[in-house]
């Protein structure tokens, strides 16, 4: 198992979401936060961008993805985000987790985190 971690933090994506009629009509906002786990050595030893996982790519890929998406579960569309990249972008290991700012007005943030694949413990 790797222990690197390559980290997007409060990646802000508006996007369709939610169960009432209402939500189906307006954007919200998500925050997602991810830990990748990725073997960085070769990229460390080459100095090398195609050697490393592009961390911009993959804020574009889930942009470009959550942007169009229409779910009503956050559920869903975390298990499709972390689909995407953990095949797309050969990631062993992903902890995803996906806030909705806004979903419960005395909360400052309500939401869920997942974790797939071969993520370290601690």
């Amino acid at each position: 198992m790797v222990d690197d971690i390559v980290f997007i933090s409060g990646l802000a994506i508006d996007a369709t979401i939610g169960v009432y009629d209402w939500e189906r009509t307006i954007k919200q906002r998500l925050v997602l936060d991810l830990e990748m786990c990725f073997d960085i050595k070769r990229a460390a030893s080459s100095d090398d961008l195609k050697y490393a996982l592009d961390y911009s790519a993959v804020s574009q890929r889930i942009i470009s993805f959550v942007e169009a998406s229409s779910y009503q579960l956050l559920e869903a569309l975390a298990e499709d985000v972390s689909k995407i990249v953990m095949d797309e972008f050969s990631v062993s290991g992903l902890k995803l987790r996906v806030n909705k700012p806004g979903a419960v007005p005395e909360a400052s943030g309500v939401g869920l985190l997942i974790v797939r694949g071969d993520m370290p413990r601690g």
